[in-house]
């Protein structure tokens, strides 16, 4: 068994893209970093643990300083690749702040690499829906994101992450963020007389489409306005040749859980997002 770390993500692709495809809806963050060309990625933890033939038996990747996202192949639980990989990284002085993966891989790992000394942030489930079911949509239409909607959209975006409990950006930063999804049909927003949800395409897979950044300021919650835009928004990805989308829900909100099942999507895994301490 050998650890393999990479410096550019066209090796790590060769190696483990296949590896990846096998679970794709599952494994559609570590997928979405493959091909990436940016100067970041030196920065980045792209790394494999091989058996002695060369098979890869445990994937990961970290974007600091976001967790490192973790993937068995086909789901076979390999404590010792967990050992290596954790004492590996102590040894390069490569800190993580937590986990992402299937939950009981996660919590393996957290075990493994910290001890005792993380906790649980999120309990998430990977959803998958290959077609859009027939639902009456609430009024209104959607469309792309456009300029004018910078005045509000940084600020859901800064909503969204504080709502989930995920990655806050400043307003600066997400307007910037934003601003690059103009013209490019990734983002998208509800509108019933004014602006009133939105729904976002920031990551693709080969097959599939990754919708994100789903949020409705509450005064416009329970009118229907999110299922509108994100079954809109997911029927216009199939459109486009896209076999199947996905999304990450948090288990602890049935209510979008339950919105999102009545749209067409099912339940693909648990997922865990663990914190080192």
């Amino acid at each position: 068994m050998r650890f393999q770390r990479y410096t550019d993500t066209d090796s790590f692709s060769r190696d483990v893209r296949d590896v990846l495809l096998e679970d794709e809806a599952q494994n559609f963050l570590q997928l979405s970093f493959l091909g990436n060309k940016t100067d970041a990625v030196k920065n980045w933890l792209l790394a494999t643990v091989k058996n002695d033939d060369g098979g890869v038996i445990l994937t990961a990747a970290c974007t600091p300083p976001f967790n490192i996202v973790l993937y068995e192949t086909k789901s076979r639980p390999n404590d010792a690749a967990l050992k290596l990989l954790s004492e590996e990284l102590k040894s390069a002085g490569f800190a993580l702040p937590g986990v992402l993966a299937e939950q009981g891989l996660a919590h393996r790992f957290a075990e493994t690499y910290a001890r005792g000394s993380y906790r649980r942030h999120m309990s998430i489930r990977v959803m998958r829906l290959d077609t859009v079911a027939d639902i009456k949509k609430a009024p209104g239409f959607c469309r792309p994101v456009r300029e004018e909607d910078l005045f509000f959209a940084p600020y859901w975006g800064r909503a969204f992450g504080e709502d989930c409990r995920v990655e806050v950006y400043s307003i600066p930063e997400m307007t910037e963020q934003i601003r690059k999804h103009i013209g490019r049909d990734k983002h998208y927003i509800w509108e019933d007389g004014q602006p009133v949800s939105q729904a976002v395409n920031e990551h693709v897979t080969p097959n599939g489409a990754i919708i994100s950044n789903v949020y409705t300021p509450p005064h416009y919650r329970g009118r229907g306005y999110a299922s509108a835009c994100v079954a809109s928004l997911s029927q216009l990805l199939l459109d486009r040749g896209h076999k199947f989308c996905a999304l990450f829900a948090d288990t602890e909100n049935p209510v979008s859980c339950g919105i999102y099942r009545k749209l067409g999507y099912k339940d693909q895994c648990g997922f865990a997002e663990i914190k080192f301490i």
